[in-house]
């Protein structure tokens, strides 16, 4: 095999990654995750032996809707929507790193100012990290879009 055609080949495997999108129809789907995540995080206190299992259960049936929603087509795809939500994957992804660096030193000092004892230094939590960079994405992509 030449370089080139192997060049050619990995280029092609990248690509077919990179144009990676879900039927328009997950979108609802994802839609009803959400509403499904947010249903179990107000049941879980009515089942106090299993609160922790279902909250679980609720954060991560809330994570796959976001992806769900994320990687839906639109009703129009073109090249600007596509370009669009690269710069949308970009932002949250920038975001969410400052927000990563950032966030635990400041719920650490404020935590101490509101507490006055020691309180302890906490790192985020995968959950909250993944959907705060997911809700940045889905609402840079919906406000770039509108202003197209």
């Amino acid at each position: 095999m030449s370089g080139k055609n192997f060049t050619e080949c990995e280029r092609h495997r990248i690509q077919k990654v990179l144009d990676f999108r879900l039927p328009t129809l997950f979108k609802w789907i994802g839609v009803v995750l959400v509403i499904l995540a947010f249903v179990l995080f107000f049941v879980r206190n009515q089942f106090p032996d299993n609160a922790d299992f279902i909250r679980g259960i609720g954060r991560k049936v809330f994570i796959i809707g976001l992806l769900c929603i994320s990687l839906s087509r639109d009703k129009e795809e073109d090249e600007m929507t596509i370009a669009i939500r690269a710069q949308s994957y970009a932002i949250a992804f920038i975001i969410g790193v400052l927000y990563a660096i950032i966030m635990p030193y400041v719920e650490f000092g404020v935590s101490n100012i509101v507490h006055s004892g020691g309180e302890a230094y906490k790192e985020l939590g995968d959950f909250q990290l993944l959907s705060f960079m997911f809700l940045i994405q889905l609402g840079f992509y919906h406000t770039l879009k509108r202003y197209r």
